[in-house]
């Protein structure tokens, strides 16, 4: 049994105001975003195809900033809904972000812990997890956290509620029991296939870059340039098959 408890499962207050500038707030329209197909998924299917798309960005973040890969997942999948929830569909916060007094970007409205709280919005989920890192590095009621091993998944995720990140008296139970049933803690490796990969001799010539746009898949760009998408994985070292927006992505041609 899996239990969720997003932001998004709340009843909504959709908000629009057009004298705001700076701090636009975005309109919400009823969005179809999510197939037939995608409703008929198991939470378990759901939850690995998050962990497929989402992993290496994980990786990514603990690389440069040292939370630990497994946290930053399961917190995704608990604070997004697996990434259906209407604050990771409609405004791409997949970790339940309010806007604070220092955000200045689109706004999304929705009922928390209070009546119509204010959400950031972001223009992509990798954006996302860039400014969940930089929201627990820069400040210092999490800065604990830091001082705590990245392979000890179970302090830091007592250390988040303890820090004030959710009011959820079952929060870091939560984090664990996914971390745990879906083996995350594989990602905290620095040594994971998927973060770090062994220097193969290259035998291919790089002809040009690819700058990977919004709605391109590695079958568009492999098609896109004739190029089996085995060999643009195994050139450009992909993990999980995932790529990502304004990934560079290198296309070649045999010696």
């Amino acid at each position: 049994m899996f239990y969720f408890t997003s932001c998004g499962s709340r009843k909504a207050l959709i908000q629009n105001n057009s004298n705001i500038s700076k701090n636009e707030v975005v309109k919400i329209t009823n969005k179809k975003n999510i197939s037939k197909e995608k409703k008929n998924l198991t939470n378990r299917e759901k939850i690995d195809n998050y962990i497929e798309k989402f992993a290496i960005v994980a990786q990514n973040e603990m690389k440069s900033y040292g939370i630990p890969a497994s946290i930053t997942l399961a917190q995704g999948i608990l604070e997004s809904g697996m990434g259906y929830g209407r604050l990771a569909v409609e405004g791409n916060n997949h970790f339940g972000i309010k806007c604070h007094s220092d955000w200045t970007g689109k706004r999304i409205y929705h009922d928390d812990d209070r009546k119509g709280e204010c959400f950031r919005v972001y223009i992509d989920p990798v954006t996302s997890y860039r400014d969940h890192s930089l929201f627990l590095k820069s400040r210092s009621r999490y800065s604990l956290l830091f001082e705590i091993k990245t392979t000890n998944y179970k302090a830091w995720a007592r250390g988040l509620k303890k820090a004030g990140y959710a009011t959820d008296p079952k929060y870091p139970d939560k984090l664990i029991s996914l971390i745990e049933r879906f083996d995350l803690t594989r990602y905290d490796s620095k040594k994971s296939d998927s973060l770090i990969l062994k220097s193969q001799p290259n035998k291919e010539k790089i002809s040009q870059i690819h700058k990977v746009q919004k709605g391109d898949t590695l079958y568009s760009v492999s098609r896109q340039y004739d190029i089996p998408i085995e060999k643009l994985i195994k050139i450009n070292q992909i993990s999980n098959k995932t790529i990502y927006l304004g990934q560079e992505l290198k296309i070649s041609t045999k010696n």
